[in-house]
């Protein structure tokens, strides 16, 4: 696409190339001489038309801004974008059936998501309460600057005890501690900076504050968690196994020695018995015949 500038650009070696052909034809130039090549290169090359929609286009930008600022500034729309950035980064890493979006879990609570780990359910909450936080940064002022910064952190402070109450439960099932979602990596260096003695208190409590980045290292550490317990399960049922395959084969070779020491062995002296039986019937069988040709 065209820019305004290569679009100025092109305007201004135009008119200087009409301009150097004017005076070398005349010598001198007049002003309406200039109106006239201004207005003849503008309508020729198509120029008014472009910049026409280069103004829209900067318009609709300036439109779809001012609407992006305004679902961050309310806060359902921005709990919204934090629900979907929360969602990619689970989906991108986790196989379905290694967490889940919006279920009711815990005695019926309703995390906006929540991994299944060896540990119990980890639960996600992605609304962090950020209006005082826009507030400080647009505020110009230095007392306002910090005032806002003290309901921010009050915000924040309130926010983690609500998940602290719901979600860190490990009697229904959940695991030792739960994530607070920052979907924004600037507000999160901001509360590591100025509010870390807070968001240590509350590690201690079994809440973690994460942004995206920092989600996304702990996934990695839960799936290597997951997948060490399933190797773990795996060599456990194994071992069971050949413990029962070992079982089973003493079973076998205490039956085979009755077997061959009651039957078989009972059947070979038979066999012997008769043999020796056979042999002196055939003896007294030949002397009756010897007899016979006598």
């Amino acid at each position: 696409m065209i820019t305004i500038t290569e679009v100025l650009l092109a305007v201004v070696i135009v008119l200087l190339l009409v301009l150097l052909y004017l005076v070398l034809q005349r010598g001198r130039v007049e002003p309406k001489d200039i109106e006239s090549a201004i207005s003849s290169v503008w309508k020729e090359s198509g120029l008014d038309e472009k910049i026409g929609r280069l103004a829209t286009y900067a318009q609709d930008i300036r439109d779809d801004y001012r609407s992006l600022e305004q679902m961050l500034r309310v806060p359902v729309e921005r709990a919204s974008l934090g629900e979907i950035a929360l969602e990619q980064i689970l989906s991108d890493q986790l196989p379905p059936d290694m967490f889940g979006i919006r279920e009711r879990i815990l005695d019926r609570k309703v995390p906006d998501a929540h991994i299944k780990s060896t540990v119990g359910a980890i639960c996600i909450d992605s609304k962090f309460p950020l209006d005082n936080y826009r507030k400080m940064v647009e505020a110009e002022d230095s007392k306002e600057k910090g005032k806002f910064q003290k309901q921010f952190i009050r915000d924040v402070r309130g926010h983690l005890d609500k998940i602290a109450d719901d979600y860190v439960c490990p009697e229904k099932g959940s695991a030792e501690f739960a994530f607070a979602f920052i979907p924004s990596e600037s507000v999160y260096y901001f509360l590591v900076t100025e509010a870390y003695d807070t968001l240590r208190s509350y590690t201690s409590r079994g809440v973690q504050a994460v942004s995206p980045l920092t989600l996304s290292h702990k996934i990695e550490l839960i799936k290597a968690g997951v997948h060490a317990r399933k190797l773990s399960e795996q060599a456990e049922k194994i071992r069971n196994d050949i413990a029962r395959l070992s079982q089973r084969f003493s079973e076998v070779d205490n039956s085979w020695q009755i077997f061959y020491e009651t039957h078989l062995r009972n059947a070979e002296k038979k066999a012997e018995e008769l043999d020796g039986a056979y042999k002196r019937l055939r003896d007294e069988f030949d002397k009756i015949s010897q007899l016979s040709g006598d």
